[in-house]
């Protein structure tokens, strides 16, 4: 007994162009296509699932996103709307207005490179908003936060304080404080930012997760467990908010708590991963780690989170503990650190580790990192927001390797697609439309048109991609018999539309282990 799907057009994604018929699931498995005559025939159909026209796809995952930092993005203060400084000042002065003395105002998601009237942020326009509410808004890259005046009293952070290893402190042209914080100078505030209640986290997690099955994502890979009180606590949160609920979580897990990692295994829809390891931090930031100056701001490389050495001796910590790594390198010379240690530490035979982002590299690293066992964790929407204002920091010179998805893909390098939600917004259609239109929204050119993806591509970046970084590929991200009955099913057929269409697809159902989760 079970089910059969047919009366659209399904996109095996086994190999470019595959459609089929229809498919026949039992026990939240594949087990046959073919016709709907054929499954027929060959099964007892229990229920049928009419398409109505519709397009089936795998079921799409997201290789890389903050799943509790995209509930809280839906609960806060969201600027990421904003197009100028004095737009997210307003949305500042409302929100201090209704509320009440000594509470926090936290908002997420600013970025300047959006703003029409001013690029620069300074804590000064935040005391004049507000002297009596500590203020704190992370930049959308999250590796930069801005925070008033109240917040740096409290937190003990003066103008003789020096920078703590691996962060920066923001200092204006006079050198005074300018209220912005880096990496992990924002670990200052640690002791002084109010920890969230369990009921807090867990409705972070209800509402991030039916905001994915609304997206069409059956799955995410996220890292969340060394935030929000400590591994214990966040994972009891995802034990609870993912309770009764079909989403395949797949935990990645920060050094800082792998230790705690022996106590836990896995358990249905939560399982975890690599040891997560941060190398460097941003473009937009400046902080990413450059083997050459910033074009636009010549006294920076950026900033290294661990020497050269430092990185290679936890590397080898994940080695004996049998782990792989999941690194996250922006910068050209962040990236050689990676490749450096993991030269020197190689996962055993069977294991792949994983490098996340790789925005700016190099021919040499390229060709150095395709001997290695590693999968490249890519998120192509950032072609969406970081153009024009890339061009500003790196300079012409050194565009060649950056974003260059299409030549990691024919360099051979198996690839996942990841949006970093809630940097980005969490939508996979917008990360398959960065790769197959390369255009920035803030002027709509296509930057570096050699480096668009196919379709096919493109899609597979979010299905088969995402699903072998975690060793799921004989298992999950394609549609075929022995393997999970993981849909997202759709209003168009991405493959015969124009890409100016893709980022309006809406989701129909999305499908997880047969069961329908979101239905529009």
């Amino acid at each position: 007994m079970g089910e059969i799907w047919y009366g659209g057009t399904i996109y095996t994604m086994r190999r470019e162009g595959e459609t089929i018929e229809a498919v026949f699931v039992q026990d939240g498995m594949i087990v046959d296509m073919g016709t709907k005559e054929e499954l027929y025939d060959r099964h007892t159909i229990e229920q049928e699932h009419d398409l109505k026209g519709s397009v089936m796809l795998p079921g799409l995952t997201d290789s890389h996103m903050h799943l509790v930092g995209h509930g809280e993005r839906l609960l806060r203060l969201d600027l990421s709307s904003c197009r100028s400084y004095e737009e997210m000042l307003s949305l500042i002065r409302e929100r201090a207005a209704v509320t009440p003395e000594g509470e926090w105002i936290i908002g997420e998601g600013w970025n300047e490179n959006a703003f029409s009237d001013r690029k620069d942020v300074h804590k000064k326009e935040l005391d004049d908003v507000s002297s009596v509410h500590p203020i704190l808004l992370k930049r959308m890259c999250r590796h930069v936060m801005l925070v008033n005046s109240y917040v740096l009293e409290n937190a003990g952070i003066y103008e003789e304080i020096q920078d703590p290893k691996g962060g920066k402190i923001g200092r204006d042209a006079d050198e005074l404080l300018n209220g912005l914080l880096y990496e992990r100078a924002q670990e200052l505030l640690d002791d002084i930012i109010p920890q969230q209640t369990e009921e807090y986290l867990q409705k972070a997690l209800e509402i991030a997760v039916e905001d994915c099955w609304k997206n069409g994502l059956v799955g995410c890979h996220t890292e969340d467990l060394n935030y929000y009180g400590g591994f214990a606590r966040a994972y009891q949160a995802f034990e609870k908010g993912l309770q009764n609920r079909r989403f395949k979580a797949h935990l990645l897990v920060h050094h800082e708590v792998i230790d705690e990692l022996a106590h836990y295994e896995d358990k249905r829809y939560i399982e975890f991963g690599a040891m997560k390891i941060f190398a460097d931090g941003s473009l937009g930031g400046r902080t990413a780690l450059l083997s050459q100056p910033y074009a636009d701001m010549p006294s920076t490389h950026g900033v290294a989170v661990f020497e050269r050495d430092e990185l290679a001796r936890l590397v080898e910590k994940a080695r004996s503990m049998d782990l792989t790594i999941a690194i996250h390198t922006i910068g050209d010379l962040s990236f050689e650190y990676v490749v450096d240690a993991i030269e020197q530490h190689p996962p055993k035979e069977g294991q792949r580790d994983r490098i996340i982002h790789c925005q700016v590299l190099r021919k040499d690293l390229i060709d150095r990192a395709k001997h290695l066992s590693v999968v490249l964790d890519i998120q192509p929407a950032f072609i969406t927001s970081d153009f024009p204002s890339v061009i500003e920091k790196l300079g012409k010179g050194r565009l060649r390797y950056a974003y260059a998805w299409k030549t990691l893909l024919d360099e051979g390098f198996v690839c996942a697609g990841g949006s970093d939600a809630p940097i980005e917004a969490i939508s996979p259609f917008l990360g398959i439309y960065g790769s197959v239109a390369r255009r920035s929204f803030f002027d709509g050119a296509c930057y570096l048109p050699e480096e668009k993806l196919t379709m096919f591509e493109a899609i597979s970046l979010f299905t088969s991609g995402s699903a072998s970084a975690i060793y799921k590929e004989n298992s999950r991200g394609i549609i075929a018999s022995g393997y999970e009955a993981d849909f997202t099913i759709i209003d168009r057929d991405l493959f015969t539309i124009q890409p100016e269409g893709i980022i309006y697809t809406e989701v129909i159902m999305t499908v997880v282990d047969g069961e329908i989760v979101y239905k529009k």
